[in-house]
């Protein structure tokens, strides 16, 4: 497997994100630069500078014209894709842990920590595309107030955030192991499922969000369908797991994650385990790793077209892996249908 190294963040990286078309990658780190590469050579077109906190998470809307920025600086951004000129700025009561677009680029959800007094909140703001900048509204058009949890009387804090098809609902994990579905119009609470026992750490879906996966701090992550929300697939390993993605052109799971940052100085690489982890989807089995990181995988993505995946590390790199063509061309262990050439009746008893 051939990896390009890209060498632009001087912090650990929080996340990686390929656009849709999977032509440009998206990274943030803990050092308040996003940038852009283009996801073919590895080569950095640009930085969006103006942060003045960690990036914890960023999101590009579906044609590559606007991007969202969500920071500990208690601010989302958002940012020409093109120029890198910051357009808005959206300030929060918190530290903004997550942000995403909904379908159509009308509109984005944010969600921030709690803060002092203030709770953690959702945040839906309205961007129309056919508006100028300066029209956007400084408020959010829902705010959604995350309350103490009143058997415990502890705050809740929200990881991660994604809208759902046809943005119906409004996806949203916690570090107390759960996760929740919100209206995006009335800011209800919808539904709640217990998946982990343990701090979810970030959640992914596959191109058509019909599947998702959790990744957790109880070192599992869990397949679970959209439509029901019923799961159906755990992926157990050794370690924490920071990020999970579902290959969308095989029946692959790749996994990364690793040991406490804190432990990483008085560990070699290799006891660390700090490789990516390669599970089949279906029969939960891992068939392969990926090493080469010297910290704790902090951030995965695959490639849309499924040639190629990047991950992001507490060692601040973000390594650029290009499949192999023996991997490429591996077939499922248990075809569905005979192949071309196989006859039908292989299979069958032969007369005596």
């Amino acid at each position: 497997m051939r990896p390009i190294l890209l060498k632009g963040h001087e912090r650990s990286i929080t996340v990686v994100k390929y656009n849709y078309d999977g032509d440009l990658l998206f990274t943030a780190s803990k050092d308040h630069v996003p940038s852009v590469w283009r996801s073919e050579t590895g080569d950095r077109l640009g930085t969006f500078n103006g942060h003045k906190g960690t990036i914890w998470d960023l999101d590009c809307d579906r044609f590559s014209t606007r991007l969202i920025t969500a920071s500990a600086d208690a601010t989302a951004r958002m940012w020409s894709c093109e120029t890198g000129e910051c357009l808005r700025t959206f300030a929060h009561r918190g530290p903004v842990r997550g942000a995403a677009w909904a379908e159509g680029s009308d509109m984005f959800a944010t969600i921030s920590d709690p803060f002092v007094e203030h709770n953690a909140q959702i945040s839906v703001y309205d961007v129309p595309q056919s508006a100028s900048p300066d029209e956007y509204a400084d408020t959010p058009r829902l705010e959604i107030d995350l309350p103490k949890d009143p058997t415990t009387n502890k705050r809740v804090n929200p990881t991660n955030i994604t809208w759902l098809n046809a943005n119906e609902a409004l996806f949203v994990t916690f570090d107390n192991g759960a996760f929740r579905l919100y209206d995006p119009i009335t800011g209800d609470e919808l539904e709640e499922v217990f998946a982990h026992d343990k701090k979810i750490n970030r959640v992914s879906f596959n191109r058509d969000k019909t599947l998702f996966i959790t990744s957790s701090a109880d070192f599992t992550s869990k397949l679970f369908d959209v439509v029901d929300l019923k799961h159906r697939k755990t992926y157990k390993t050794d370690r924490p797991v920071n990020d999970a993605v579902i290959s969308n052109t095989k029946d692959h799971i790749l996994l990364g994650g690793g040991q406490e940052a804190m432990s990483v100085t008085t560990t070699a690489g290799k006891v660390g385990k700090f490789e990516t982890r390669f599970f089949h989807l279906v029969y939960e089995e891992e068939f392969g790793t990926v090493k080469g990181h010297f910290g704790p995988i902090n951030a995965l993505d695959i490639n849309p077209n499924g040639l190629s995946y990047a991950s992001g590390a507490e060692d601040g790199y973000i390594r650029l892996h290009f499949f192999d063509k023996s991997y490429i061309d591996m077939k499922d262990p248990v075809p569905e249908e005979p192949e071309e050439g196989e006859e039908e009746d292989a299979l069958e008893p032969q007369a005596e």
